[in-house]
């Protein structure tokens, strides 16, 4: 029973004592009379019975405020400072705040003293445990930049096929495979969600653990991307490799890697490469058996006319002509499948020109300047080999016409970029540049065997000279395609989803879960949470208010995982009340143009699929998904947790649950509050430091942290 009912509860059974107490004094007043003096005090009592009941009802009152005040300073008080010291276990920053009488103030006083020394002896502790594990943390970071910046894509899974590590370069193979640019990898998710599950079992069925053996198997994604995968054995820790195998591969083994490489480009070239010679081949038969036939008719009549020989002639020009622009136009395609083939590069036009820019410099007396250089020019290029061209042109043109000042310029045009190399005062001929491009590159003594025509098909780029005789100046014009804006927009798009240092990896997920018990049965710690907020038109879902806004973070293994992080504004397909704008600031031109809730929803229910849902007052966010659920068939049938409801479970005397005063009571600094993914964060670091507060409490089960939400008081709201 709460404070206030067994107040309400006190001051009833009081009210009633007293009552029976004024009641009894009356019998027994009257008992003691006799005649006259009972008559009397009959006659009293029944003109007086109002002022009588009045005084009673007075005394009730005032005992009623007496036994309020008692409680408030001998029970609430106390009480509230008790639940200040269990978050203070917490954390240790915050401090108990200092009310009450002067013996309590003192005890406050006390612990807080406690408090700060133990603090200080934890800092002490924290302090030689950051040094000491200094060098660990390096080869963390290490490690991570390493798998983040590795060309293939690579994901450790534990022998549940829960993925415990992946790269930056897995998450952009699988962006967008579970919808609108949202990753379908996240740590603790299942692997099966981006591979099927018997392709899997199939590579693990077959691996040698003793030989450290390895399978490949090639699929494809979703959105059409073609990998090869590699699936290679984890042994256990300190298992015998031999006794493993001699076990079978599915009990010898921890987990397993897979490294995935994107084929598509490759396969996409070799294909159009099949096809172009098999389309040569079939077109050729043709003009080669004319040809034939004619080489024989020409033999077979030696005496024809002029005018049959000329027609003959005509027949075999023609088909000689056609074979030649097929075989042409073949090995131009042929020639633009072996530069697709050749590793490129995407970068910034201006980092390629500011480097050509130093490299010149740097290896001949040369000034080089830059001259309208466009900062958003992005380009697909072997960098190394263009550094190569200009400065070998650099110095051809210093050594043979000593030319002293050089300029570069970057401009788009199109699809196209163009840089130029520029210089005044000398022009050479169109033999000097030819012979220039076909020159092996040799520049400050370093020879390299292939020439600039080499780098610029390289490249599928071209490259001329030009005169500008109005300005008297000459310029190379390297031609470079262009990314075009799609490109641009996509690769920024991946870099913005995961950090300098992203940490995708948790190798604490190799350790078993209890994943044979009820989800009820299992420890709080062990689950999954997704962690979501909605921001809406209204506070009234049942009467048309619509959801504008949906932010959700994942904990995974008791941690709060920020980049795998959904956000989504929705179109209401409604108008948006001008009060609901002043508290979230989303305004009718944000929502314009975002899908509508139909297509939202089921890409956030694939989100938080195999996880817990944690909301603050999550009557409310619930609501609105279930008044969803016959329009669009989604429905969210995982089990939640409320913090509103576990904040009134921890702290039953406190007189606000609002997220605000948790967080503060919690040490949770607020950031972002009144947006999705703000509050979500901010609700993922209050539920992180309840858990093990509700620990402390006996709550150690998703079970038993719902049988006493609903115990709550709160757990009445409905919307």
């Amino acid at each position: 029973m709460s404070s206030p009912a067994k107040l309400i509860v006190a001051a009833v059974v009081a009210c009633i004592y007293l009552l029976v107490v004024l009641l009894a004094a009356g019998v027994v007043l009257g008992s003691g009379l006799e005649g006259e003096e009972q008559a009397l005090f009959s006659a009293v009592l029944e003109h007086r019975l109002g002022a009588v009941v009045m005084i009673a009802l007075v005394a009730c009152v005032f005992l009623f405020l007496m036994l309020r005040a008692a409680h408030e300073f001998l029970v609430l008080l106390p009480a509230r400072a008790a639940e200040e010291a269990g978050a203070m276990l917490e954390e240790p920053a915050t401090r108990l705040t200092l009310r009450g009488s002067g013996e309590l103030r003192a005890l406050i006083v006390a612990v807080n003293r406690l408090a700060e020394q133990r603090h200080a002896r934890d800092e002490d502790i924290e302090a030689r445990i950051r040094a000491a594990n200094a060098a660990a943390e390096a080869d963390r970071n290490r490690f991570a930049v390493l798998m983040s910046e590795l060309a293939q894509g690579v994901i450790v899974c534990n022998p549940d096929g829960r993925v415990l590590l992946y790269n930056r370069r897995a998450r952009a193979l699988f962006a967008g495979s579970a919808g609108q640019g949202m990753a379908a990898l996240g740590l603790g998710r299942s692997i099966y969600g981006v591979f099927d599950r018997h392709l899997i079992a199939y590579a693990l069925e077959n691996i040698d653990v003793r030989r450290r053996n390895h399978r490949h198997f090639v699929t494809a994604t979703e959105s059409g991307r073609l990998l090869r995968v590699l699936v290679a054995p984890i042994p256990e820790a300190g298992a015998k490799a031999v006794d493993a195998a001699e076990a079978g591969a599915a009990h010898g083994i921890s987990g397993y890697m897979t490294m995935i490489e994107d084929m598509t480009e490759t396969f996409d070239s070799e294909s159009t490469r099949d096809q172009m010679l098999q389309e040569l081949t079939e077109s050729s038969r043709g003009p080669v058996g004319n040809l034939r036939a004619a080489a024989e008719t020409l033999h077979d009549y030696a005496d024809m006319s002029v005018e049959d020989h000329q027609r003959f002639l005509g027949v075999v020009r023609d088909e000689a002509e056609g074979l030649a622009d097929r075989i042409e136009a073949a090995a131009r395609k042929y020639a633009a499948v072996l530069k697709a083939r050749w590793p490129l590069e995407e970068m910034l036009g201006s980092d390629l020109v500011t480097a050509a820019r130093q490299r010149i410099a740097d290896r001949h007396p040369v000034q080089v300047s830059l001259e309208d250089v466009d900062p958003e020019v992005w380009i697909k290029v072997d960098g190394f080999s263009l550094l190569q061209a200009m400065t070998y042109l650099a110095a051809r043109l210093h050594d043979e016409y000593q030319i002293r000042d050089l300029k570069l310029r970057l401009t788009r045009d199109g699809e196209m970029a163009q840089i130029d190399l520029i210089w005044s005062g000398v022009f050479m001929s169109t033999e000097t540049v030819m012979t220039w491009e076909l020159d092996p590159m040799t520049v400050a003594g370093e020879s390299s065997p292939l020439t600039v025509r080499d780098v610029v098909e390289r490249n599928g780029a071209e490259v001329w000279f030009q005169r500008d005789h109005a300005a008297y100046r000459a310029f190379f014009r390297f031609l470079l395609p262009a990314i075009s804006g799609q490109v641009e927009a996509a690769s920024s798009a991946i870099a913005a989803m995961v950090d300098s240092r992203p940490e995708f990896y948790d190798f604490d997920l190799f350790k078993a879960e209890e994943t044979g018990l009820a989800l009820d049965d299992r420890l709080l710690a062990q689950l999954s949470y997704t962690v979501f907020d909605t921001e809406t038109t209204g506070l009234e879902p049942s009467a048309g208010d619509e959801i504008i806004q949906i932010g959700a973070v994942r904990i995974v293994n008791r941690r709060l995982l920020s980049h795998e992080a959904y956000e989504q504004l929705i179109d209401p397909l409604r108008s948006l009340p001008a009060q609901s704008v002043k508290i979230h600031g989303i305004t009718a031109e944000m929502l314009d143009g975002r899908p509508p809730i139909a297509q939202v929803l089921p890409v956030f229910r694939a989100f938080v699929a195999d996880t817990v849902l944690v909301a603050h007052n999550a009557a409310f966010d619930m609501r609105f998904l279930e008044l969803k659920e016959a329009s669009t068939g989604i429905r969210f049938d995982r089990p939640v947790l409320d913090t509103f409801l576990l904040s009134a479970v921890l702290f039953p005397n406190q007189e606000t649950h609002r997220l605000e005063a948790i967080a503060e009571r919690l040490g949770v600094s607020v950031l972002g509050r009144h947006t999705a993914v703000g509050d979500a964060i901010v609700t993922a670091e209050v539920f992180l430091k309840m858990l093990p507060l509700l620990a402390d409490k006996g709550i150690r089960t998703l079970g038993q942290a719902r049988e006493a939400s609903e115990k709550t008081y709160h757990a009445r709201i409905r919307y």
